[in-house]
């Protein structure tokens, strides 16, 4: 049997706690390998983001070349982008590697505010939802989206998902942290289907790299064969998990990181 492969493509957080650190934390502790294609330097810790390179669109196509050349990818997980020279790249490697499994999470600014998508590429990236199997937006990202206000109910988040569903993706996963309520709530569309994901909703400061930590679980739970449902029930699990166990470490000043390994230390 081979060993289950996920790939993230995203950007770097020098603090540890987000990005692509994030997302190779999430695989190995779900028991994926990792692979990684850099797309963005940042200069940040937990109290923001200082400084960030934009990694040449040309690097980021050999990296994605060199992957796809020798691993056997069972799932993508793409984050932070950056400009539509980024995101041109990534989607023409996508299609000339025929990836699979893709999972796009819509990063337009990180938790501290800090802008990560240029205003000019929005459209780029509904453009690139056309190659994801499931897209996962938070509440802000699907109404900057859609260009709507901010989903209020559960209701809203769907009629949003569907007009998500018109880009291309084969699946909308709206994600209701941001929103308000005892129980953080998803939707997941999927053609007629809809799937709602509730849990308690978790009083911690320590919520740095929540949704890429959602992201790249529910790519390895796709990479290890999983349904989209399970995958996504899978990874809303270990986010809890990672989130109730957060406030045992004590990592910087500002919002710290879900604890990722919290079922070994």
């Amino acid at each position: 049997m081979s060993t289950p492969v996920a790939l993230t493509i995203a950007g770097s957080d020098s603090g540890g706690g987000a990005g692509m650190q994030a997302d190779l934390k999430t695989f190995a502790a779900l028991g994926v390998y990792g692979a990684s294609v850099l797309t963005a330097l940042t200069a940040q810790n937990t109290t923001g983001i200082s400084a960030i390179h934009e990694v040449p669109a040309e690097f980021i196509a050999a990296q994605m070349d060199a992957v796809f050349s020798d691993l056997d990818v069972g799932a993508v997980k793409i984050g932070m982008l950056g400009s539509a020279a980024v995101i041109a790249a990534v989607e023409a490697g996508l299609r000339r590697h025929r990836a699979r499994n893709v999972v796009l999470d819509t990063v337009m600014a990180a938790s501290s505010g800090a802008k990560l998508l240029a205003d000019d590429a929005v459209d780029h990236l509904r453009g690139l939802m056309a190659q994801a199997r499931l897209v996962t937006p938070n509440l802000p990202e699907a109404a900057a989206l859609t260009g709507a206000r901010q989903a209020r109910d559960e209701e809203e988040m769907y009629v949003q998902a569907q007009k998500l569903l018109t880009f291309g993706a084969g699946a909308v996963l709206i994600k209701g942290g941001h929103g308000g309520g005892s129980e953080s709530v998803d939707i997941l569309v999927e053609g007629a289907s809809r799937t709602r994901f509730a849990l308690p909703r978790i009083e911690t400061q320590n919520t740095h790299g929540t949704g890429c930590t959602f992201a790249s679980a529910i790519a390895a739970g796709l990479a290890k064969k999983l349904s989209l449902v399970d995958a996504v029930r899978q990874a809303k699990c270990f986010v809890a998990g990672a989130l109730e166990t957060a406030d045992r470490l004590k990592i910087g000043s500002g919002p710290g990181p879900l604890h990722h390994f919290h079922k070994w230390w």
